[in-house]
């Protein structure tokens, strides 16, 4: 059986959930990032598990590459179909089907998005914390291995996914985990998918981890002469034992971002963006503690807020740090990539990158979840223009290379998708050998998203 063939009978299966139209093809083969437009022979809109297994038959017995598809927000090129075949949108397969307060835990459809979920959760006292930049889906998130800014206190989604079911290669259903809290009960297949990328299987069911909602919240922002004075600063708070929920890094050129997107005219100066949470006197003695810390290293003009909305304006803004940085690169490309290494490098990798973008004569718009060590760069180019992709490239090559100097990874929450297959063999070296025999038990054909996470 041919593609062509496979897709008819997907297409007989599904009805007009099989989608061939050039505007369906477009639009997931594009990307928040630099790659090229790839574009897919068709899209599938499965509405549930016994879909997926059937569409995966099929497939499997065509030997036609399928690629997983969340909201599209990945900016490594995971989603897109660079050998072609099925793209699979699960985006119909949105339900929450479950909601354990007192066991404190939901189960819920791939296509849940976690801001879906946080809404549904809003009347329980509880909350999903993981909270990547983008609204994405939550199949996508646990396939990505996500976190985002609140990582320093709730972990990442390696942490809040308790259980999964799957769809293998060849369409058969698994189910991982369970619903208790721990297990020494054989090999953790859990695990084993979460960060996979679709690359050892689809997944159709998540039950993850709750968490209380805190008695107070307070939020600041406050500024520093230097990155270095403010990344100091997180290093100084985390080793001092001050329980931060959040506490995000942006420089000035991020700044400068914000303000040109409509944002509150801070001064484009390095900032500290930084949440407390717990009860109200614990809340008090935390910020009276980062208060003393943060003198230390020249912090300014600290602005406090416990009202929701300033909160939600602040957190808003910083999450849509990658679409305010490409208002600094207007008509240009960006590339935004991230490493992650131990907290006392921080300080020390941050400068290198500062300092190699200058070399370059590049701008680095650096914002991080430094908190847990974990920072992200873009920087803009044209992509018409040979010697500047050249440069961005080397910058994105220089990153990588820092990071793995000081006892790091090429990736702290991006993954690897595409950009950053070729740092595998230099992270992971013979153990790259073991991962490539698990995708062959797992997708003999080679089917599930080939063409990420393990270079050829």
């Amino acid at each position: 059986m041919g593609y062509a063939a496979a897709i008819d009978a997907i297409a007989d299966m599904l009805g007009d959930r099989l989608k061939r139209s050039d505007a369906e093809r477009n639009a997931h083969g594009q990307n928040e990032a630099h790659f090229p437009l790839t574009l897919p022979e068709a899209v599938a809109y499965p509405q549930n598990t016994g879909e997926v297994s059937q569409i995966m038959q099929i497939a499997h017995a065509a030997e036609m590459p399928v690629t997983a598809y969340g909201t599209g927000t990945s900016l490594e090129g995971h989603h897109l179909p660079v050998k072609g075949g099925l793209t699979l949108d699960m985006s119909l397969m949105n339900h929450i089907l479950a909601v354990n307060g007192a066991d404190m835990d939901a189960t819920v459809q791939p296509g849940v998005t976690r801001s879906q979920l946080n809404a549904e959760l809003r009347s329980t006292g509880l909350f999903f914390p993981i909270d990547p930049g983008a609204d994405a889906s939550l199949g996508g998130m646990a396939a990505t291995r996500a976190s985002g800014t609140m990582a320093v206190r709730y972990g990442t989604m390696r942490e809040n996914v308790l259980a999964l079911e799957a769809v293998l290669a060849d369409g058969r259903v698994i189910r991982t985990g369970s619903r208790a809290r721990k297990s020494s009960s054989g090999y953790d297949l859990t695990h084993l998918l979460i960060g996979s990328e679709g690359t050892l299987g689809i997944i159709t069911e998540l039950t993850l981890r709750l968490h209380g909602q805190p008695e107070a919240i307070s939020a600041a922002t406050c500024r520093f002469p230097t990155v270095d004075d403010a990344v100091n600063t997180v290093i100084a708070t985390i080793q001092t034992g001050i329980p931060m929920a959040r506490i995000e890094l942006v420089n000035g050129a991020m700044v400068r971002g914000f303000n040109l997107s409509g944002g509150p005219g801070l001064p484009e100066e390095p900032h500290l963006f930084l949440e407390f949470s717990g009860s109200e006197s614990a809340v008090a003695e935390q910020a009276e503690l980062f208060g003393e810390v943060s003198a230390e290293f020249g912090a300014q003009d600290f602005t406090w807020t416990v009202k929701p909305e300033e909160r939600n304006a602040l957190w808003a803004m910083r999450h849509n740090g990658h679409h305010a940085s490409k208002a600094l690169f207007p008509g240009m490309k960006t590339m935004t990539t991230d490493v992650c290494v131990p907290i006392s490098r921080l300080a020390e990798a941050v400068s290198a990158a500062e300092l190699k973008a200058g070399e370059l004569g590049l701008e680095p718009v650096i914002v991080g979840h430094v908190g847990d060590g974990n920072y992200h760069c873009t920087i803009g180019f044209d992509r018409d223009d040979p010697a500047q992709m050249d440069r961005a490239h080397a910058f994105s090559q220089h990153l990588a290379e820092t990071a793995l100097a000081l006892g790091g990874t090429v990736s702290g929450e991006h993954g690897i998708g595409q950009g950053k297959m070729k740092y595998m063999e230099a992270e992971h070296g013979d153990a790259l050998k073991p991962m490539r025999a698990i995708k062959a038990a797992l997708d003999p054909k080679g089917i599930l998203n080939p063409g990420k996470v393990l270079p050829q």
